[in-house]
């Protein structure tokens, strides 16, 4: 309806830091739940990239249900936990043919 000929593709970025989320987010609402998940991880890295891959599958998953099939992974040099999401989404690397 705005004139828009390109694609347009979700952006996903797993919460490497909440505080970061909180700064970046400026006036948009958190929501609760996703603060609540987070609560005490900030100084708990490995706890925290586990629960943002499965928070940032959740959502994919939410996102594809609605008709989204392409996604666009802020990977911020965290290419293992966008492994670990597209891991629990089900998808595996393909095998070269040789």
């Amino acid at each position: 309806a705005a004139g828009i000929t390109v694609p347009i593709l979700p952006g996903i970025m797993p919460v490497t830091s909440f505080a970061a989320i909180r700064r970046m987010s400026g006036n948009t609402e958190i929501p609760a739940w996703l603060e609540t998940l987070f609560e005490g991880l900030d100084e708990r890295p490995g706890p925290r990239a586990l629960v943002a891959a499965v928070a940032a599958a959740d959502l994919c998953k939410r996102l594809y249900d609605g008709g989204v099939r392409d996604f666009h992974f802020y990977t911020l040099n965290k290419a293992e936990q966008t492994y670990a999401i597209c891991q629990l989404l089900g998808l595996r690397p393909k095998e070269n043919a040789a």
